[in-house]
């Protein structure tokens, strides 16, 4: 695979690119799905191919191919070469990059026990049990339980000397009870909705969930929302779970700090952002409790990795430190606009082989504060507590956002008292995490993966990652109707 690789390099070099990178990349997934003790569905993939980025003349140029023998490589990098040079017709300023230092470097995701090599049965009637054991309880209409695997192994070459070969294995799984009666549905998830909660990890991570223990817990959830009260319209005080927290956090954190979005580059499709370039070091973003970081490094992390798909090597950047902006999420393209001195933050990363690399998110993180959820709860007088995401709206400048999450209960003294449903609140960026006056502490904070974040024109998905305690905030208003 690095051979192939390094042949795109050099070809694209003789055909007239000052600088050039290749990937190679294999990609295979797996997602098994049970409803109702029913196999609904086994999906798997693979797929493999190269991708060969260019610059000539400052402009780049871009193509790739699934097929690896050396009169295609052959082609594929000198068309990388002609689109370039068509793109200097363009009205743009010739691209510099921020300089990086080439490594030659493997590295892999930590893994136990490898997703891929556990026999079907064993997923199968893992899934069947946890499916059981919601159904048995009264009025769940679904029961569904899944498990996603994924593996992408990538070898990076470039003109500057960089070979590096990377494999990352991701596993996850999660379940999900339905309960319906007169036309109203209600869902409970566990440990988060939309297919659970992912990992880079081995089948060890899923087999540490409790699937199948946690299972009539989410059940009688569900059916015990259809006799809730809607959440009441009001400005409260919000205590948000962590399951909802890392939402927060990717929507009004992580997004608007890209800075190929600040910059325009994703203004045709994804819109823009509120921040600037000039805001580092004096927007208020939050309150002093507000440390965020973007972590490439985590063990464990969707977005952890050894190096970016730019050879970029993976690194902590503090983006808000006490509330204060500090850093942007950039790219080798991008960071030249910060200054003459600044660097990648490391942070391209491309949707499989046939793709160009974007700023991407890796592990964005609310850092820990102190306390548990259970203090910061007996430490509210009156307020909501709500957990695990439902919906998402944000405008296309991540400034004004409305969030629901599958269920709510009222705060009264420090205790949890009435059941809502359809809970939501609504907030202004800055304004929200200006109110945060409590964060959790290490032992409340997980770090959840996100593997469906869009992003691009054509779209493409990224596996992101993001660490997050439960957290309190102050005058929200909850209950949008």
């Amino acid at each position: 695979m690095l051979e192939i690789a390094r042949l795109a390099v050099e070809t694209a070099q003789r055909a007239g690119a000052s600088y050039a990178d290749a990937r190679f990349v294999s990609e295979e997934a797996e997602s098994l799905t049970v409803k109702n003790q029913e196999m609904e569905g086994i999906d798997r993939s693979y797929s493999q191919g190269v991708g060969i980025r260019v610059l000539v003349d400052g402009y780049w140029g871009f193509a790739a191919t699934a097929r690896t023998e050396d009169a295609e490589i052959d082609r594929t990098a000198r068309l990388a070469v002609s689109i370039a040079r068509a793109a200097s017709r363009l009205p743009m300023e010739p691209i510099k990059l921020a300089s990086v230092e080439p490594v030659t470097d493997h590295w892999s995701s930590p893994l136990r026990e490898d997703p891929f090599g556990v026999p079907l049965d064993e997923k199968v009637s893992l899934l069947m049990e946890a499916s059981r054991r919601m159904q048995q309880v009264e009025g769940v209409s679904f029961a569904e339980a899944m498990i996603d695997l994924y593996r992408r192994q990538t070898s990076f070459a470039s003109s500057e000397g960089a070979a590096i070969e990377q494999t990352l294995v991701n596993s996850g799984a999660g379940i999900e009870a339905t309960a319906i009666r007169d036309g109203e549905v209600q869902r409970r998830s566990f440990p988060n909705s939309f297919r659970g909660h992912l990992s880079a990890a081995g089948f060890e991570h899923i087999r540490s969930m409790g699937l199948t223990e946690q299972a009539e817990r989410v059940g009688r959830e569900a059916v015990e929302l259809l006799s809730a009260k809607d959440c009441p319209s009001e400005v409260t005080t919000l205590v948000l779970d962590s399951d909802q927290v890392m939402l927060q956090v990717h929507e009004s954190v992580g997004h608007p700090l890209e800075l190929d979005r600040v910059l325009g580059m994703e203004e045709a499709f994804a819109g823009t952002s509120f921040v600037g370039v000039g805001d580092r070091g004096k927007l208020r973003y939050g309150s002093e409790k507000v440390t965020i970081t973007a972590d490439a490094t985590l063990p464990g992390g969707l977005g952890s990795f050894g190096y970016d798909d730019e050879g970029v090597p993976a690194q902590r950047v503090v983006l808000i430190e006490g509330g204060v902006f500090q850093n942007f999420i950039s790219s080798r393209e991008t960071a030249p606009v910060l200054g003459s001195s600044a660097r990648s933050s490391g942070a391209m990363r491309a949707d499989g082989w046939q793709n160009l690399p974007l700023i991407r998110m890796t592990n964005i993180n609310l850092e820990p504060g102190e306390g548990t959820l259970e203090e910061i709860i007996g430490d509210t007088k009156d307020g909501m507590y709500m957990a695990t995401n439902q919906s998402w709206s944000i405008d296309d400048k991540r400034v004004n956002f409305q969030f629901g999450c599958e269920s709510a209960r009222r705060i009264k003294d420090g205790k949890l008292k009435e059941l809502y449903k359809n809970p939501n609140y609504t907030g202004i960026t800055t304004e929200f995490w200006g109110s945060c006056d409590a964060v959790g502490g290490r032992d409340e904070w997980v770090l959840w993966g996100t593997p469906n974040c869009g992003k691009g024109q054509p779209g493409q998905i990224a596996r992101v990652g993001h660490g997050a305690p439960p957290a309190r905030f102050r005058n929200v208003q909850v209950g949008v109707r």
